[in-house]
């Protein structure tokens, strides 16, 4: 008589590579399906990227965090006037809305090296948790290398490119916007970073460097602090950035 099976599942044989990494490999099988453990914990991973994307930019809890440095703070809103807009016209959350535009050039900027942008991009929850801790390593290095700090901008419904209108309308040489990455089902509050040297509206991807996976699991806030104000003092150094800028950082000279 055979004996009854015990374990319907079959584990994979790399299955000890997963202590390595938290992306989904050598899950198992049951039959020719996954498991049903796997199978819950993909849809809860999905479940949280999901709740990523409609999280609410906590714009007011990040203005009183700012007020340590002393500058003055902008409330600004794209062109894309809710979520649903904001997800099926990207154009729109590249592009400052009028109210937006009128409120930086009353400012009557004098002029700075670098613009910082906050935006909630594609994961709110990214940018609740992670921008205030990397700026409070960054701006004191950006003090003491005497690189002057446009006003903070906070933007809702936001993209990458909207912090190239910011640093254009302050006259800031060198734009760098914190924004929340696309969540992945393994990470869902990844923050980005992006700099782009004299910034204005209608540049494209090869123009920033980008710096991604800014989070306690990925690159810490130290290092991604100390990463941002590389670049940022080579981009000033050089006048340039994107595809022409190198990360040489580490690097021995020969």
């Amino acid at each position: 008589m055979t004996e009854p099976q015990q374990h319907i599942t079959q584990r994979d044989e790399w299955g000890a590579l997963r202590s390595f990494t938290a992306a989904r490999i050598a899950l198992g099988r049951t039959g020719v399906s996954l498991p049903v453990g796997q199978a819950l914990d993909f849809k809860m991973a999905h479940a949280h990227a999901r709740d990523a994307v409609f999280s609410y930019l906590e714009k007011e809890r990040i203005f009183t965090a700012l007020q340590m440095f002393q500058l003055p703070v902008f409330f600004i809103h794209s062109k894309a006037s809710d979520r649903q807009s904001f997800l099926q016209r990207p154009d729109l959350g590249r592009r400052l809305d009028e109210d937006a535009v009128v409120k930086l050039k009353n400012f009557k900027s004098k002029g700075y090296d670098v613009c910082i942008t906050i935006a909630d991009g594609l994961s709110s929850t990214a940018v609740n948790l992670h921008a205030v801790n990397v700026l409070a390593l960054l701006m004191p290095m950006l003090e003491k290398a005497q690189i002057t700090v446009a006003p903070f901008c906070i933007a809702e419904q936001g993209r990458v490119a909207i912090s190239d209108e910011t640093g254009n309308l302050l006259r800031a040489k060198l734009s760098l916007i914190l924004i929340g990455e696309r969540p992945g089902l393994t990470a869902a509050d990844s923050m980005g970073a992006y700099l782009t040297y004299c910034p204005v509206a209608g540049l494209t991807d090869e123009a920033r460097n980008c710096i991604s996976n800014i989070r306690p699991d990925g690159l810490g806030y130290q290092a991604a602090a100390e990463k941002m104000f590389y670049l940022v003092r080579e981009s000033l150094r050089l006048q340039i950035s994107g595809v022409r800028l190198k990360d040489n950082a580490g690097l021995l000279d020969l």
